[in-house]
């Protein structure tokens, strides 16, 4: 993913000054895609030069000047033509969260359909752990290194549960 599709969808929700920007991406995207204040300056920089975002200068003449970043229809074809390609993996939680806040800004893009295949991956991933437990953990007593094995194995089950669970619980909203 593409930490523009994520200043993107920030700047449509608001638009913002750099710094007001990478101050809210602190506090609410920034919990699952990590980006310096530094690495948000230069995509601006480099989406206003693609055309993604206008920069409008701010300020009284003689003081201080801001720039207000603004998302352009070019931009928001880019964030649209993104959210709507299936991710490479169903690993990929980052992009799916901002997928998740592009479409709560913009409206239906698709990304039902791109939660639906997530959670047929990690049924199909579940069902796999499931299976390596019944055939290597099913026999009693268990060695300690077994037991640890198998304690690895009932993190990765637990997580995959709870994934589904929370996907499950999303896919009405969409």
């Amino acid at each position: 993913m593409s930490i523009q599709h994520a200043l993107l969808t920030s700047l449509l929700e608001k638009p913002s000054t750099g710094y007001q920007l990478a101050r809210r991406f602190d506090r609410s995207i920034g919990h699952f895609w990590q980006a310096t204040h530094q690495q948000i300056y230069r995509e601006l920089r480099r989406m206003a030069t693609s055309g993604w975002v206008e920069v409008e200068e701010k300020g009284e003449e003689g003081g201080r000047q801001s720039k207000m970043y603004h998302v352009l229809p070019a931009g928001q074809q880019e964030l649209e033509r993104w959210v709507s390609v299936p991710g490479s993996s169903g690993e990929s939680n980052e992009a799916l969260m901002v997928k998740l806040r592009a479409e709560a800004v913009l409206g239906p893009l698709g990304v039902r359909d791109e939660l639906l295949r997530l959670i047929h991956w990690h049924e199909t991933r579940l069902a796999n752990y499931r299976a390596i437990e019944q055939r290597d953990f099913s026999a009693n007593p268990m060695s300690r290194g077994q037991r640890l094995q198998h304690r690895v194995l009932l993190k990765g089950i637990s997580s995959e549960e709870d994934w589904l669970r929370w996907a499950k619980e999303t896919l009405p909203l969409l």
